[in-house]
């Protein structure tokens, strides 16, 4: 059985200045911009092995998470999964159709902090995101795709961050 932990998160062209490092004396100039476009990054990840699976949708709603079901049912193919994420409205509708080999548990109400991945958004939005106003969506979407090169390279820094002590017990 592989144990994973899922969720989204929406990305977009509002930025947020963040500090960054300058010679003294220097102010660095940070753009900032206030565009609502967002797309979602839907995320699956193994705190066992560093592995990941992504998917880029337009919106975060049921049929996108049932297509991030599907693309991960057939990633894992042979194997059963056991999905552990948030109770989001959209990954407890009665429309959703669950794939034979996925299984889903639920984490509290209210309790972010429980879910490793939350620690991968913080990794993507400081490494990838950091300080740039993006002239369009597709922008978004090629820097998204920046960020799951950098995170699929780097199998070991992602159990670093996903490893907690009450998963790493579990194994």
């Amino acid at each position: 059985m592989r144990i994973l932990f899922a969720d989204e998160a929406r990305f977009g062209r509002i930025n947020r200045p963040r500090p960054c490092w300058a010679p003294i004396g220097i102010r660095p100039e940070v753009a900032s911009q206030l565009i609502r476009e967002y797309i979602y990054l839907y995320d699956a990840v193994s705190p066992k092995d560093g592995t990941c699976v992504y998917l880029i949708m337009q919106r975060s709603d049921t049929a996108c998470f049932q297509a991030f079901l599907n693309a991960l049912s057939r990633k894992f193919a042979r194997q059963d999964i056991l999905l552990v994420l948030d109770g989001a409205p959209n990954h407890r509708c009665r429309d959703l159709l669950l794939p034979n080999n996925i299984s889903l548990l639920f984490l509290p109400p209210y309790s972010p902090e429980l879910n490793p991945k939350e620690n991968l958004w913080g990794e993507i939005r400081e490494k990838i995101f950091k300080n740039y106003a993006l002239k369009s969506i597709d922008a978004v979407r090629a820097k998204l795709k920046q960020a799951v090169l950098y995170i699929e390279r780097n199998p070991t820094m992602v159990k670093s961050i996903t490893s907690f002590p009450y998963i790493r017990k579990s194994f």
